[in-house]
């Protein structure tokens, strides 16, 4: 007799499964006259598996391996869900002011997320796969929604393509380590792996996943979609590629790894060191001729998931913690970056030129106030939460013996903050351009929430960082 699963842990993935065919079917009845409701109803159903996700305690494992809940996919979710949000404020009126809004959008965003979800908490490579393709699908829609533009049409054909490549690598390095371990499961995996040097079709296999998965973290030499993408997307739709899908992707990425193969640490560290310092080198030196603060943000999202890497490549539970508590940090000053960003309007219209930006503390002083402290967070000048995001990542690096590593890393901190503190010079030293329309009241709210966030860690940071170290603990 067959028993069915404990369906208990994964109660958010089915109750926003469920909440998205009502959505869709609602959507399909009443036509473009349900956007708004629905917009009300996805941001309620966001809310709702964010409590049912804080509600859960304890590691527990179900539908035969391939699901896990515990403490460090709790962390990632919350992290997930509240950029799934985040992006749903952010674009309702902006797309609607251009005339691309659909009521598809913030169902598209709600499927995108169960699959951010599925994704944290896959152990083993088949549902990983199953989570990965659901929110790829839904991205590739996102990206080219604003169907009567150009670029848009452009940055998802280009973002399709280059996913499809991937996640065929994926699928070959996932069939490798399947051929030559006789399981799936990552608990198998690691059983396989254990006590033993993989030989060398597993360890081909390992770099075939690695390089599927960097593709979704944007790592280098897997980048090349990012800056087309985030510059062609509609403003807010290249704010939810920045954030929510990174934190999905990012605990993928720390669950493969330490999750399947920690008998296997020494092979795939040189990968996620490698990944990392070229991750950083180019997010450093080439948003330094950059001109649109979209195209440099891409850049910057290139080299923060460089940092991340580098406490993963610790391959210990204090990397681990580092990496997430990298990656909060990461998503608010990420979202408060790209809410300046959509309020950078004149006239109706957007502009993406960083010289726009002139003079901005003279007709906008709490604007100035918040983009300048974003763009010192993410350069990781002390006292503010990005120096400890970088600070708590390079320990764990030093720690683990990775010296040179966390040398790059500090190096191309430096050279980074070049263009971080260049933006900060042009709005308080540049002679003072026409001010900036009035933002809309969502997109000044979540640059007001994400900005005391930063402002809080930054004082206190040790509530985060204990969190991600209880949290982190689940892994080992």
């Amino acid at each position: 007799m067959t028993t069915l699963p404990a369906f208990g842990p994964a109660l958010p993935e089915i109750v926003m499964a469920l909440g998205a065919i009502a959505m869709v079917l609602y959507g399909a009845i009443q036509g473009e006259r349900s956007t708004r409701t629905l917009e009300i109803a996805a941001l309620a159903l966001l809310a709702l598996a964010l409590v049912l996700v804080l509600r859960g305690e304890g590691k527990v494992v179900t539908f035969n391996g391939a699901f896990i809940a515990d403490g460090f996919g709790r962390f990632m979710k919350v992290l997930t869900l509240i950029g799934a949000a985040a992006a749903i404020v952010l674009s309702a009126d902006f797309l609607r002011r251009d005339g691309a809004m659909r009521f598809e959008f913030p169902i598209l965003v709600v499927l995108a997320t169960i699959g951010m979800m599925m994704m944290i908490s896959a152990s083993d490579l088949i549902g990983l796969y199953v989570g990965l393709e659901l929110q790829s699908l839904a991205l590739y829609v996102v990206a080219a929604f604003d169907r009567d533009n150009p670029r848009s049409t452009e940055a998802g054909l280009k973002y399709f393509v280059l996913g499809a490549l991937s996640s065929g690598m994926l699928l070959y390095g996932s069939s490798m380590v399947y051929g030559f371990t006789g399981t799936v499961s990552y608990a198998g995996i690691a059983e396989a792996v254990k006590g033993g040097h993989p030989g060398i079709g597993l360890i081909i296999g390992l770099v075939f996943v690695a390089a599927g998965v960097a593709f979704k973290i944007s790592a280098v030499p897997f980048h090349m979609w990012t800056p087309d993408v985030y510059e062609g997307a509609p403003t807010p739709v290249a704010a939810f590629f920045a954030s929510a899908p990174k934190m999905a992707a990012m605990a993928m990425t720390v669950r493969i790894f330490v999750g399947a193969f920690p008998g296997a640490l020494h092979d795939w560290q040189q990968i996620i060191v490698f990944m990392a310092i070229a991750s950083m080198a180019l997010g450093a030196f080439a948003a330094i001729g950059q001109t649109n603060i979209k195209r440099l943000l891409a850049y910057s999202s290139i080299a923060n998931m460089g940092y991340a890497l580098v406490g993963l490549a610790a391959g210990t539970p204090a990397g681990v913690q580092g990496v997430m508590t990298y990656m909060a940090i990461y998503l608010a000053t990420t979202l408060a970056a790209f809410a300046c960003v959509l309020m950078m309007n004149r006239n109706g219209k957007p502009v993406e030129e960083i010289g726009e930006l002139a003079g901005l503390s003279r007709t906008n002083g709490w604007m100035a106030f918040a983009m300048s402290m974003m763009m010192f967070s993410l350069a990781g000048i002390p006292p503010l939460a990005g120096f400890w995001a970088k600070w708590y990542v390079f320990l764990a690096a030093i720690e683990a013996k990775l010296y040179v590593l966390a040398v790059v890393g500090v190096i191309t901190s430096v050279v980074g903050a070049y263009y971080y503190l260049r933006i900060v010079k042009v709005i308080y030293f540049d002679d003072a351009k026409p001010a900036f329309d009035k933002g809309d009241a969502g997109v000044r709210g979540v640059l007001l929430i994400s900005a005391l966030f930063v402002l809080v860690l930054s004082l206190l940071p040790a509530p985060l960082f204990d969190s991600a170290a209880a949290a982190a603990k689940s892994l080992f």
